[in-house]
C-alpha cells in the first residue's frame, strides 16, 4: 500500500470512528431525553425522541454501507479489518440501544396520559437509567482509547444493574397487589425498567467488541472465567 493510498485509508476509518461517536451521542441524548420527559410528563419531548430514531437508523445505514465499501474496496487485513468488524458491531448495538430509548418514549407517552400516574412512581427508573447510561459513555471511551480493561467494569455494572430491575420487579409487583387500579401503569413501568436493563446489556456487547478490537481475540465466552481469577 503506496503511502497515499494508506493516508486515505487511515482518513476512511477515521471518519467512521467520527460517526460512530455521533451516533452514540444521538441515542445518549435520547435515553435523557426519554427519561426527564417521563419525570416531567412532557409529552412533547417524547414525541421528539420517538422522532429522533429515524435519525439512528439513517446513521445506522450509512456506516454500515461505508463499512462494507471499505471493505471491497481496501480488502484490510489485521487490525483494520478487526477495527471495521467491530465498528460494524458497535453500530448494531447503538441502533438496538435508539430502539430501547423509543419504546420508553411510546411506554412513556401512554403512562403519562394515565390520570394515575405521578412522577414519583418513576424515580427508581431515572437511578437505573443514570447506570446504564454511565455504562453505555464508558463502552464507548473504552472504544476511543482501546481499553480492553473495561469490560470487566462493565460486566459488574451489569450485574449491579440486573439487581436493580429484580428489585423493580418486587416492587412493581407488591405496588400492583396493594393497588390493582395501577396495574396498568405499573406493567408499563416494568416494560420501561426492562429497556434499560437491556441498554446495559447493549453497552456490555459494545465493551466486549473493543476488548476484540484491542487483544485480537473474541473474549466473550471467556470473561465469566477472567472475572473469577
Amino acid at each position: 500500500m503506496t503511502s497515499h493510498i494508506s493516508k486515505q485509508f487511515d482518513a476512511e476509518l477515521n471518519a467512521l470512528r467520527t460517526h460512530i461517536l455521533q451516533m452514540s451521542y444521538l441515542v445518549e441524548q435520547q435515553i435523557i431525553e426519554s427519561l426527564e420527559a417521563l419525570e416531567s410528563k412532557n409529552i412533547a419531548q417524547l414525541d421528539q425522541v420517538i422522532a429522533d430514531d429515524d435519525k439512528v437508523n439513517e446513521m445506522e445505514l450509512m456506516i454500515d454501507e461505508e463499512c462494507q465499501r471499505i471493505i471491497a474496496r481496501r480488502q484490510p487485513t489485521a487490525s483494520d479489518l478487526r477495527m471495521l468488524i467491530t465498528i460494524s458491531k458497535i453500530t448494531v448495538d447503538l441502533e438496538r440501544i435508539g430502539d430501547e430509548a423509543t419504546k420508553i418514549a411510546r411506554l412513556g407517552k401512554r403512562i403519562c396520559q394515565n390520570p394515575q400516574f405521578k412522577s414519583t412512581q418513576v424515580r427508581e427508573l431515572q437511578k437505573m437509567g443514570q447506570l446504564s447510561l454511565d455504562m453505555l459513555k464508558q463502552s464507548l471511551d473504552a472504544f476511543v482509547r482501546l481499553d480492553a480493561s473495561v469490560m470487566y467494569k462493565l460486566f459488574e455494572a451489569d450485574r449491579l444493574l440486573d439487581e436493580d430491575f429484580s428489585n423493580e420487579l418486587r416492587r412493581l409487583i407488591t405496588f400492583m397487589i396493594e393497588d390493582t387500579k395501577m396495574i396498568s401503569v405499573a406493567i408499563d413501568i416494568l416494560f420501561i425498567a426492562k429497556a434499560i436493563e437491556r441498554i446495559g446489556d447493549h453497552a456490555t456487547n459494545i465493551s466486549e467488541y473493543v476488548a476484540f478490537l484491542a487483544k485480537g481475540k473474541d473474549m466473550r465466552h471467556t470473561l465469566h472465567l477472567q472475572i473469577q481469577k
